[in-house]
């Protein structure tokens, strides 16, 4: 009989909870009987729930025609239909896509293809190396995209691995970085100078790309972009002849009300490349994408060379037939509309029960994509210390009995160690009941974690005046 537990976790000292058995909706059935409402979507990710008929006999179908092939030698029709549906959903501002597995294999590829622009130009620009990013950002845990990222607890044990071709600039991150009586324009003209300034101190012929999340992932708890920032930072890209690559993996896939995050009015471009996953196959199959500008795919072709890239699992058929499923779920039910409306409604409840708090900083966010970030003190957003680990205190106790609901927790949005956030983001497919059970039952997780956590301190400081 194999040792319990022969799967090694990321804690190596304790696994994660009950054994999930079985998935309805918007639920988890673990095998101690619980059943846990999933605000999350896993990690954004189960957009349609856990038990879509029409994906599940997608990938049933495809498993009994054409379970695998090799994408260098053969092609299938699932990833020709989802690349062509992709395409098209940018009503032609994006004209090829690449197929592969995970978001952070896709952000990857997006770097690759970018080097080879460069590469394969009539008149080539090989000294395009660097990449630009931003403080805090979260782009993927491969060692290529972790030297991209800024998530100080996942990178810097691995720092010495890591190439030393990238740097970063501040986030637009209002809450965080908008001075005492600046206004968005000109926070704007300022981010957009200290990228320009970057470019220069890199050297401008050096910069190969300006890489961003379109709205913030898990690092930054749903930092959202300013009206007119993207216009500014990609003026200041084509000013030096870089290219805009937007990370979307978390927010896109119509996570944010829109099925691209950059279709919103307050982007207001077309990036050069962007890179969609997460909800792209809505956890039905592990599936990622790139999608890229007509002018970039003009001149690899007029190069005549290849792309130096492949793996075993790019375009693979039951990943791509899944991720057409999930699509075209969205598509026909209208899911977008109800991601708005859903949305809207979240809103307004988790501000509601939340904001009014001395330790809730902030709540910000779109569509179906919140975060609630903590501070010790509302005036100076100071927050709490990272030793109390406050914000996994509060997904333990929301996975515990008798409040059964899944918070996505992420630390260091702060200056990447201190700063406590949860991620709400629920499935597509929930209703209004569905939002109001979501926020008493944060609420309830909030408020107890925070009255244990402050008893706690108190018996502390308490204790240490009277032994003094």
């Amino acid at each position: 009989m194999a040792a319990a537990h022969s799967l090694l976790y990321k804690n190596f000292q304790k696994h994660p909870g009950a054994l999930v058995e079985s998935a309805t909706g918007i639920y988890l059935h673990t095998s101690d009987g619980r059943k846990i409402l999933d605000a999350t979507s896993g990690a954004a990710v189960a957009c349609l729930g856990y038990d879509n008929k029409r994906v599940q006999q997608a990938v049933v179908d495809q498993l009994l025609s054409v379970p695998y092939c090799h994408p260098g030698f053969y092609k299938t029709q699932s990833a020709e239909d989802l690349a062509d549906f992709l395409v098209q959903s940018t009503h032609g501002r994006m004209s090829k896509a690449v197929l592969c597995g995970s978001g952070s294999e896709a952000v990857e590829v997006a770097l690759k293809l970018a080097k080879t622009h460069f590469s394969h130009l009539a008149t080539p620009e090989p000294q395009r190396s660097h990449f630009i990013a931003r403080v805090g950002a979260w782009h993927g845990a491969t060692l290529g995209v972790l030297s991209l990222g800024d998530f100080k607890v996942r990178k810097e044990p691995f720092v010495s691995l890591l190439a030393q071709n990238a740097s970063r600039v501040s986030a637009c991150n209002t809450y965080r970085g908008l001075r005492p009586g600046e206004d968005d324009e000109a926070y704007v003209r300022r981010l957009a100078q200290e990228l320009d300034d970057e470019f220069q101190r890199v050297g401008p012929h050096r910069v190969c790309a300006f890489v961003a999340e379109t709205i913030g992932g898990s690092a930054s708890g749903c930092a959202m972009p300013v009206r007119g920032y993207f216009r500014a930072v990609k003026a200041v890209c084509e000013k030096y002849g870089a290219l805009l690559i937007l990370d979307e993996v978390m927010c896109g896939m119509g996570r944010t009300g829109t099925l691209h995050a950059w279709e919103h009015d307050d982007v207001g471009v077309v990036p050069d490349m962007v890179v969609v996953g997460k909800g792209l196959g809505a956890g039905y199959a592990p599936i990622s994408a790139v999608l890229l500008h007509a002018r970039l795919v003009g001149s690899f072709q007029a190069s005549g060379k290849g792309f130096a890239h492949g793996q075993t699992y790019m375009a693979h058929p039951q990943a791509a037939a899944a991720g057409l499923a999930v699509q075209h779920v969205i598509r026909d039910e209208k899911l977008l509309e109800q991601v708005r409306v859903m949305g809207g409604h979240l809103e307004r409840g988790l501000k509601a029960a939340l904001l009014s708090y001395p330790y809730v900083g902030d709540i910000r966010g779109r569509g179906l994509f919140w975060a609630v970030e903590f501070v010790k003190d509302k005036q100076s957003k100071v927050p709490f210390p990272p030793s109390l680990e406050l914000h996994a205190k509060m997904h333990a106790r929301g996975m515990a009995k008798g409040y059964e609901i899944a918070l996505f927790n992420a630390g260091g949005g702060y200056d990447g160690y201190a700063g406590d956030h949860l991620l709400v983001c629920p499935p597509f497919i929930v209703t209004e009941d569905d939002v109001n059970d979501i926020v008493a039952r944060t609420k309830k997780v909030v408020e107890d974690t925070i009255h244990e956590l402050l008893a706690e301190l108190r018996n502390f400081w308490l204790r240490g005046f009277e032994s003094s």
